[in-house]
């Protein structure tokens, strides 16, 4: 590839992910941005929780140590930070990290910026009452079947809030739910000068930003692939070298872990992807089956041919809902006869729920280790099994029946099978079921109220 390249790399895949990776990203060589992917569905209605009891809380909190022990580095290096750990609080993110900043000596001070408006909670009232049903995309029913159980509305978001914070000078940009890729491409259609209406190389951008959203899995982590020969102690997590013809590499840092092949790239670009040749951003539509991908070797995978058509006029919205209660137990048997003293286990559990009169939406039984991992039946050879796993889980939409079955399962130790073990920890925790709706909005009705806010740290 000839001309200019610009190197975003990837530190984190969802929150919880590894904590050294986005310093030795840092560390380890030349970059220009590092992405920071840290939402997924089900972690904004817990961010939601967590503000509704605390203000100052909801976004990802392990994010601000994280800058706080890298913020020098950043300086000297000059690496710009695109990340969502934001979160449904982005301000309240901006001011811990301003304010733990202020300890921090660093060469210049950091300029923050937050994007905000991607969160339809507050709003959700007045949006309704406007005419956007926000019908589920799976079953068609409106959103005000369930509107007095919803804990989260977010809709995601694209590059242009990170455009305008990138051209206002921000070095790190904060933001709420932005879709997982516009972390990795908006820095590229900064820095390349891309027009908004570059369909083919903004969507080759998207194809760069699908495979660094989930971190390691791009540079040899959760592999299938010769998965025992790949060094994952130390794993170097995928960077994209990219041109301005939207041509680009997927690499890592040499001297660390993990590998990057043409195999690891491709079983990244099909995660979680549907109908290929429409794969829908909020800034375009890329097509996945123009995607070329050829192995250079050295850890070095390079792609191109990536073609794409433009948005659509709607935006997609994650809303998380309270559908019940739930809770799981387990219990671990040795054999001999392992899988049918699980058996018997879970018929006197059942019969014990069904006797205090528990009902239950559903109750759920693994024998792990005889094939439930795969949904498979245990075969003969279960039979000979040395231990079998018992998981059970019932869902209810009242608390008292779940907490009913929690009750019930260390009884099992003394009146139940022999040669059980594996009971630790206590009773089961019941557990809030928080449901996914998936919806679809108007993008005007979202993009008007989007504000971005820069401000030194």
């Amino acid at each position: 590839m000839a001309g200019r390249i610009v190197r975003v790399a990837s530190g984190q895949g969802f929150w919880g992910d590894w904590q050294e990776a986005p310093k030795l990203q840092v560390r380890s060589g030349d970059i220009d941005y590092l992405m920071l992917d840290y939402l997924a569905e089900i972690t904004m209605s817990i961010l939601q929780k967590q503000r509704v009891k605390n203000p100052a809380a909801g976004y990802a909190r392990d994010f601000v140590p994280l800058m706080l022990d890298l913020a020098p580095e950043l300086v000297e290096g000059g690496v710009r930070v695109v990340t969502n750990a934001g979160g449904v609080n982005p301000a309240a993110c901006r001011d811990a990290l301003v304010a733990g900043l202020a300890d921090v000596a660093t060469a210049r001070p950091l300029r923050i910026a937050i994007v905000t408006g991607d969160d339809l909670m507050e709003r959700l009232g007045d949006l309704l009452d406007a005419g956007h049903e926000l019908r589920n995309m799976e079953t068609g029913a409106p959103l005000s079947d369930i509107r007095e159980r919803v804990y989260s509305a977010n809709a995601y978001i694209g590059m242009e809030p990170i455009l305008e914070a990138l051209e206002r000078g921000a070095d790190i940009i904060v933001t709420g739910r932005s879709t997982d890729t516009a972390l990795t491409y908006g820095p590229l259609v900064h820095e390349f000068g891309w027009a908004l209406d570059d369909w083919d190389r903004i969507a080759a951008g998207v194809v760069a930003g699908h495979i660094n959203e989930c971190g390691a899995q791009a540079a040899g982590g959760n592999t299938l692939f010769d998965w025992e020969g790949v060094d994952l102690e130390v794993p170097g997590y995928p960077i994209i070298e990219a041109t301005a013809d939207g041509t680009f590499v997927v690499t890592k840092h040499p001297g660390l872990g993990g590998r990057v092949t043409w195999s690891s790239v491709t079983e990244q670009l099909v995660y979680e992807m549907g109908d290929p040749a429409d794969y829908i951003t909020p800034d375009c539509v890329a097509d996945f089956g123009t995607v070329r991908v050829a192995d250079l070797g050295g850890d070095r995978v390079r792609v191109s041919g990536v073609t794409g058509g433009p948005r659509t006029d709607l935006l997609k919205v994650s809303i998380a809902y309270h559908d019940g209660f739930k809770a799981t137990g387990s219990l671990t048997y040795a054999g001999p006869d392992a899988l049918a003293k699980a058996r018997r286990a879970d018929e006197v559990l059942r019969a014990r729920l069904d006797r205090a009169g528990w009902a239950f939406d559903e109750v759920r039984t693994e024998f792990v280790g005889a094939g439930a991992c795969l949904g498979l039946e245990p075969g003969p050879s279960a039979a000979d099994l040395p231990e079998v796993g018992l998981r059970v889980g019932v869902r209810a939409p009242d608390r008292a029946p779940v907490e009913a079955f929690t009750r019930e399962i260390a009884p099992l130790i003394l009146a139940g099978p022999p040669s059980v073990t594996g009971f630790a920890g206590g009773r089961p925790r019941v557990q809030e079921v928080m449901a996914y709706w998936p919806a679809l909005i108007d993008r005007t009705a979202v993009e008007s109220e989007l504000r971005v806010e820069v401000s030194d740290a």
